[in-house]
Parts: C-alpha cells; structure tokens; sequence
C-alpha cells in the first residue's frame, strides 16, 4: 500500500484520459452534464476540440458514441453509473453491443459510497446489467494505479467495455511503477490457506485490511482481487477453490448478478465450493456519509470480517 495516498478512481479517469488523449488524436470524450462530476472536465480543459457536451441524454450520448465509433474514433461515453448503465441500457445493448462497437463507457459514481445522493444515484446493479451484454468487457479497478492502466487497456481492447468508477476516496494499494495490468486475470494480493478473500473495486483494500484482522482471530486468509468481472479468471478462482476450499466474495453492488455470481458459476459448473458472497442484500442504499454507509451495510473491513467469521 502507498502509504497515505487515497485517490477516488473517478480522478484516475479523467487524468487517464487526459494522458491517452495526448497519444491518440482519435480518443474522444462524450459527458451528459456531468464532466465536473465524472472528471472529463480535466480532458476538456486540455482538448476542448474533442470533448462533447451531449447534455442530460444518456440514450442519445450511446447513439453518438456509436456512430462516432463507425468513423474510427475511440468514444468514451461518461456520466454516473446510474444513468450510463440504467438509463441508457436499451442503446447501449442495441446501438454499442449488438454490433460490438468499439465504444468505451466511463461509469463513475457507482454503488452505496455516493453517499449522500441516495438511493436514486447508488447503482448497485450495473455490473449485473453490463455483464448480460454479450461482448461487453467489465472492469472495475481498486485504486488509482489500477484505474489508469485500466482506461488504457480498455482503449486498447477492441471493442464495447465498461468501466465502473467510484466518488470516494481510496487507499493506493498498487506501486505504478511495478504494477501490471492484465485484461481478464485476477491478483493474489495475499496468500492464506484457510480461506480465499475474492473482491473487487473498493472492497479490495477493505478486504486486506479484514484479512488482517482474521489472522488475529487464527484465520489465514487468501485475498485475489478480481478488477475484471468479464472475462473473468476462471483459473485463479478454481485454484483458490483447491487450495483453501471456501471463498467469500465481497463487493460493492448486489449480491444478484455481480461479482458473486460470477464467481459462482464458475464454481459450480467446474468445481463445486462453498461460496458465501458479501454485497449489498437486494436492497435499495440510503442517504449519508460514504464511510458510515459502508459500515452499515457491512462493506468496511470490520464489517466483512464479522461476515467471514459469522459464517465460518
């Protein structure tokens, strides 16, 4: 871990895209109103040129991006996760998916940490809807280092992708000068063999810090950081499976449909484990402060290592 360095990986976006953006003249950024928000403001102010308002349009931004893919640029539509992979489902799936367009979404403000915005802005389930998408590549990074090489995997990758990004602040866990990004593998971040940690986005640093405390309580645990959702890494899963044989996901969305399930199916059709998936329990979010969410739902490290022990 950096040590006191917490970034939230919606920066990482924009000051990613800024970087990729003086490399290919054929990158460009689509926002809905939201480019303060999503951090494409940064991209803006250094390539105004290729920066575009569509305006609070969601479905009509995807059209635009789609039709801009067809022209050889790489767009990278942007707004909240809410509103990318919710309101603009139906075009995404139809106008981007289906033709397996080379259009890269920029989804920020996902899950319960927006905090005070509520239940209407926490998206819980867009991973579950943008995995369905056939083709579609979901990333969702831990920390800062990880977003960066994520948004430049994702322009490199041919072919619709989406990333989703988060409006708190999160613990650097990954040293930028040793860190290597690989589209669809998994990362042990710590060896165990009593149980294996499975996380994603902003649980992953959480998770470390819960397997910290399991050693306390005499648990050895394995924590692997899944950034990329689909494909997923059915290798490193099924290894974990063997070695510890008992998995825990964690995650900052439904447990319907996101990275427990995933996991799960892998599991079950080729190695049956007992899985007990930690996530938000089909319910909607509140209103209040990012942390304080996280603990009452149970996504900080102490609450995901009561879950573990609760269930061991």
């Amino acid at each position: 871990m950096i040590e006191n360095k917490s970034v939230a990986t919606r920066d990482s976006y924009g000051n990613a895209l800024v970087e990729l953006g003086k490399e290919h003249d054929n990158l460009v950024v689509l926002d809905a109103d939201l480019a303060a928000a999503t951090k494409t403001a940064t991209f803006k102010k250094v390539f105004p040129e290729r920066h575009i308002d569509c305006g609070i349009a969601e479905a009509n931004m995807a059209g635009i991006a789609a039709g801009l893919s067809t022209c050889g640029y790489v767009p990278f539509m942007s707004s909240f996760a809410m509103f990318a992979a919710g309101r603009a489902f139906e075009q995404i799936r139809n106008s981007i998916g289906y033709p397996h367009l080379n259009v890269k979404i920029g989804a920020t403000h996902a899950g319960i940490s927006v905090g005070e915005d509520g239940a209407t802005h926490q998206c819980n389930e867009d991973i579950a809807l943008m995995r369905e998408i056939p083709g579609m590549v979901v990333i969702n990074p831990c920390d800062d280092t990880e977003a960066k090489a994520a948004v430049k995997a994702a322009y490199e990758h041919v072919g619709p992708v989406y990333m989703r990004f988060g409006r708190l602040a999160l613990p650097v866990i990954n040293d930028p000068d040793t860190y290597k990004f690989e589209l669809g593998k998994g990362v042990e971040l710590k060896s165990g063999k009593d149980i294996t940690i499975v996380a994603t986005g902003l649980c992953v640093s959480e998770s470390l810090k819960a397997a910290e405390m399991l050693k306390e309580a005499g648990v050895d645990a394995q924590v692997i950081n899944i950034h990329t959702i689909k494909p997923i890494d059915e290798d490193i899963i099924i290894n974990a499976a063997k070695k510890t044989g008992r998995i825990f996901t964690v995650e900052e969305h439904s447990i319907i449909g996101g990275l427990g399930s995933a996991v799960m199916e892998v599991l079950s059709e080729k190695y049956p484990t007992k899985v007990t998936r930690i996530g938000v329990n089909d319910t909607y979010g509140c209103s209040g402060p990012a942390k304080e969410l996280l603990h009452v739902f149970g996504l900080d490290a102490e609450g995901i290592a009561a879950k573990i022990k609760e269930n061991l």
